[in-house]
């Protein structure tokens, strides 16, 4: 029996979850294991009814390895699929290489004292990986995840070598609040309000937060302003991709978000560093987690679209080619289909496929990689078929 352990029982896993039982002959069993057993429990009690796949829950502290390895051994899981918070990372890569079980996540590791997530803590782990004949598949997501899978399916098919890569993600929905967050809301401002960055020949450039805004038209949403943040998925293909010169992300954002973005930042809301209040010590930014809306609760109340993809610009048979890529969704359709708004929908269903990969074979190498790593060709195949349908523009508007 083919067995899966997702850790994890927010947003972005109860679509991952939804999409494992849709696909029961590969994942013929999944434990859900969280901190919160009920929220597994009630999750597995709505679908279990609707699914072949075997449906397990526990309880769990991510940050605890001894617990992690316990709860590993006795389900014995052909992969472990990693949907808790980034700062986890490392305790349940630890737990992988403990039990010799493969590991996929969707983003990179972030230690909680500082906003600062890069792979150098991951990528310290593959020797041992290697040596353990065990696959550790980072960063199974959209972005990053897809925006790799499209980089590398741009270089095998469309050019002989790639210089610009611009990753733009607009998300069009509307929520209807005045401020809240699509995904957790400390992960979120923590990347939002950090320095921006971008990779230009072989270097990393620094820009203020929000300093580079760029507008462009996207189709199925329209015009949207955006602004240049650092992404985890530069540090790798800028690696991995043959040829790069530059590599950007953009990412939009409406006045009202920004506007109140600067406000609580201006009177410390957002800050990690802990304070003094009424006698315990808190940290304001998870204070401010706690009064915003559940980015799990938006669902019902998101309308719009999505569309997250890639500008690649480079050279075919010595001539200049520019070739966009991207995935356009719907928020009300994904609600529709599993009870979540597009955000989660587009982070659950490569996170599902990533596994998949892994537990099926058809990527299988030990050590540590990151998703462009692999053979694009089946990852692409899979998006058309479980709901993240891509599409292509071979004379895309490209950003100055």
């Amino acid at each position: 029996m083919k067995k899966c352990m997702i850790i994890g029982c927010g947003g972005v896993a109860s679509v991952a979850i939804h999409k494992c039982c849709q696909n029961s002959e590969v994942f013929e069993g999944i434990m859900i294991a969280s901190r919160t057993k009920s929220k597994c429990d009630a999750l597995k009690e709505k679908l279990q009814p609707t699914t072949k796949t075997v449906i397990e829950t526990a309880q769990v502290n991510a940050d605890n390895v001894d617990e992690l390895i316990a709860l590993i051994d006795s389900y014995k899981p052909d992969v472990v699929l990693n949907l808790a918070l980034p700062y986890q990372d490392l305790t349940i890569m630890d737990a992988c290489l403990a039990t010799k079980t493969h590991y996929v996540d969707t983003a990179n590791y972030e230690p909680l004292d500082t906003a600062k997530f890069e792979y150098k803590w991951q990528w310290a782990y593959r020797e041992r990986f290697e040596k353990a004949g065990i696959t550790a598949l980072l960063g199974s997501g959209f972005d990053p995840g897809v925006t790799g899978v499209f980089s590398a399916y741009a270089m095998k098919h469309q050019f002989d070598e790639i210089n610009y890569i611009d990753i733009l993600d607009c998300n069009g929905g509307d929520h209807g609040y005045p401020f809240a967050t699509n995904f957790n809301p400390e992960i979120n401002i923590r990347e939002v309000s950090a320095k921006g960055s971008y990779i230009e020949d072989g270097k990393w450039v620094e820009t203020e937060p929000m300093e580079i805004k760029r507008v462009y038209n996207f189709k199925g949403v329209g015009e949207k302003d955006m602004y240049l943040l650092h992404h985890e998925e530069l540090e790798s293909l800028a690696l991995n991709i043959k040829g790069i010169k530059r590599i950007r992300f953009f990412m939009t954002f409406g006045q009202s978000y920004l506007t109140h973005l600067k406000c609580l930042e201006n009177v410390g809301m957002t800050s990690i560093e802990p304070i003094m209040y009424e006698g315990r010590e808190i940290v304001p930014l998870q204070f401010l987690k706690a009064v915003l809306p559940d980015p799990a609760t938006l669902g019902p109340r998101t309308v719009g679209k999505t569309n997250i993809g890639c500008i690649f610009r480079g050279k075919k048979d010595g001539k200049d080619k520019n070739y966009y890529l991207y995935n356009i969704c719907d928020h009300q359709e994904c609600y529709k289909e599993v009870g979540s708004q597009a955000v989660s929908y587009t982070t659950g269903v490569p996170a599902m496929i990533g596994a998949m990969m892994i537990m099926t074979g058809k990527w299988n190498k030990p050590g540590v990689y990151n998703i462009e790593e692999f053979d694009p060709d089946p990852f692409m195949e899979a998006l058309n078929k479980w709901g993240l349908p891509w599409e292509e523009d071979f004379e895309p508007v490209l950003v100055d």
